[in-house]
């Protein structure tokens, strides 16, 4: 059950949470931005030193494999990622990379990623991180890279506790954190999202995708639908009557249009859920959800009032 406390820490000051469970890519070579640049929808040769992008991961038909974060040093690119996608990712570029001066290590067991979530998240921190989201900073703790909640300091493993212990800030639970993060409406991929989801569908061409830099792995049916098409599904808020689990089915009459995905029971918005359906639960809709028939109202994202 989310403790309310964290709840106030998390939207009024700070906590931390230790995301360093995710995996953890490092490139280098004179062509690793360019090899990505044709296995990721945004665009990475565009990135300075010192700025980052939120991209997704494609098989050939637009479908998603995964999601990432990818930051740029002067001559490195790292990639963090849910764990799942780590070894599919490692392998692609394992494969495509041969004959290119592309390297890559796991570096996931190396370092460490420290989430600073809440409007005092850069108050403890010796330098001050760039406003916008993705880009970061070198700092005496690690990098400190912006986020759309906060500041995720990335350490060594082996200096993690002291650097912890030197931020101040509070642990808070993973619970917490996902509460926050489903009020926002970002998906993650493995609960709102999965391996049949196009990134329009989830609302994620305008973090994820770009429509300038040219050819990627799943461009064309990505392009298709953003210039000519209409997608089947989207990504919804729901404001349930009652709480409900992932996985429980949504129908809007006696029709089935699409699951639960990530839920919680928000402080500020009672019980809340993201959910992928058909377009024609739209907003304003009354849906209900699960075996029980709970009563649900479709919204727009991010939740908003109270």
């Amino acid at each position: 059950m989310l403790v309310a406390s964290e709840y106030e820490l998390l939207t009024e000051r700070a906590g931390l949470v230790d995301r360093s469970a995710r995996g953890k890519l490092l490139l280098t070579g004179a062509e690793a931005a360019e090899f990505l640049q044709g296995q990721l929808t945004n665009d990475i040769e565009a990135l300075g030193g010192g700025e980052g992008c939120y991209a997704a991961f494609l098989t050939h038909k637009g479908k998603m494999r995964g999601d990432l974060r990818v930051l740029r040093g002067e001559d490195w690119i790292w990639i963090d990622t849910e764990p799942a996608v780590l070894a599919p990712l490692s392998r692609t570029v394992q494969m495509y990379s041969i004959g290119r001066d592309v390297r890559h290590r796991d570096v996931t067991a190396e370092r460490s990623i420290l989430s600073l979530v809440g409007p005092a998240a850069r108050a403890g921190l010796d330098v001050e991180p760039p406003d916008r989201e993705h880009a970061f900073v070198a700092g005496v703790h690690g990098s400190y890279v912006a986020t759309d909640l906060g500041v995720d300091v990335i350490c060594q493993a082996e200096d993690a506790a002291a650097v912890r212990a030197a931020l101040g800030a509070e642990e808070v639970s993973e619970a917490a954190a996902e509460c926050r993060r489903i009020e926002s409406g970002r998906p993650r991929y493995g609960l709102d999202i999965d391996a049949e989801t196009i990134p329009q569908e989830a609302g994620l061409n305008e973090r994820a995708v770009s429509f300038t830099k040219g050819c990627y792995v799943g461009q064309e049916t990505v392009a298709r639908l953003h210039y000519k098409g209409r997608p089947n599904r989207h990504l919804r808020g729901l404001r349930l009557a009652e709480p409900a689990a992932q996985g429980d089915p949504v129908r809007l009459g006696e029709r089935p249009v699409g699951d639960v995905g990530s839920a919680c029971v928000s402080p500020r918005h009672g019980p809340i859920a993201l959910a992928l359906l058909r377009r024609e639960a739209a907003p304003g809709a009354v849906v209900s959800v699960g075996a029980a028939a709970a009563s649900a109202e479709v919204v727009e994202l991010p939740f908003s009032g109270g």
